[in-house]
C-alpha cells in the first residue's frame, strides 16, 4: 500500500442508498476517514460536534472561506455547509484512505481544487427500483418523491464525468464494488514503483 492516504468522493441521488452502503463500508473498515462537514446550523438533540458535523459560527465559516480552508462548501436554507481541508489531510497524512459523501456540484469544487480525487457515482439499478425505495422510506408525499426522481435524473446525466459507477443493486454488491475500486487505486503503477527496491 502507498504510504499516503487517497480521497473518495461519492455521490448519488436522494434514495439510492448511499448512506447505507457507507455505513456498511465504514463497519468493515474501521481504518478508512469519512470526512465531517462543518455547519452554521444549530446541533439537533442527540446530535455531537465532531461526529455529525462541525459546528462552528457563521463569522468563523466565513473566516475559513477566505483563508480557503473547504475544499467545498455551499449555503442551504440559511445555513452554510463544507468540507474542511484539515480532517482531510491530516487523515490522509496518516496513510488512511477518506471518503466525501457529497452532491455533485459539490464534488466539482473538490475535483477543481483537488483534481487526483477519485469519483464514485452510485446509481440504482433501475427508476423504477429508485422510485420504490423512495416511496418505501415514507417520508415524502408523491409530488416530493416526483420532484426527487427528475432531481435524480439530472444528476445522473453528471454520472460519466465520474472514474466509477457503482449500482446499488444490493448492499453487499455495492460494498464489495467500492473495495475493488479501493483496492485498484492503491495498485497504481506509478505509485507502487517507488515501494521497490531496485538496488
Amino acid at each position: 500500500m502507498s504510504t499516503t492516504g487517497k480521497c473518495f468522493v461519492v455521490s448519488g441521488p436522494s434514495g439510492v442508498g448511499k448512506s447505507t452502503v457507507l455505513t456498511a463500508l465504514l463497519n468493515k473498515h474501521k481504518d478508512i476517514y469519512f470526512s465531517v462537514s462543518a455547519t452554521t446550523r444549530q446541533p439537533r438533540p442527540g446530535e455531537i460536534d465532531g461526529v455529525h458535523y462541525h459546528f462552528i459560527d457563521a463569522d468563523t465559516f466565513r473566516s475559513w472561506i477566505s483563508q480557503d480552508e473547504f475544499l467545498e462548501y455551499a449555503e442551504f436554507v440559511g445555513n452554510f455547509y463544507g468540507t474542511p481541508k484539515k480532517y482531510v489531510d491530516q487523515a490522509m497524512d496518516e496513510g488512511r484512505d477518506v471518503i466525501l459523501d457529497i452532491e455533485v456540484q459539490g464534488a466539482t469544487q473538490v475535483i477543481a481544487k483537488r483534481p487526483e480525487t477519485v469519483r464514485i457515482f452510485i446509481a440504482p439499478p433501475s427508476w423504477e427500483e429508485l422510485e420504490r425505495r423512495l416511496t418505501a422510506r415514507g417520508t415524502d408525499a408523491p409530488e416530493k418523491i416526483q420532484k426527487r426522481l427528475l432531481r435524480a435524473k439530472v444528476e445522473f446525466q453528471t454520472a460519466h464525468t465520474y472514474d466509477y459507477l457503482v449500482i446499488n443493486d444490493t448492499v453487499e454488491s455495492a460494498v464489495a464494488e467500492l473495495e475493488a475500486i479501493m483496492t485498484a487505486e492503491h495498485c497504481k503503477a506509478n505509485e507502487r514503483i517507488a515501494l521497490i527496491d531496485t538496488k
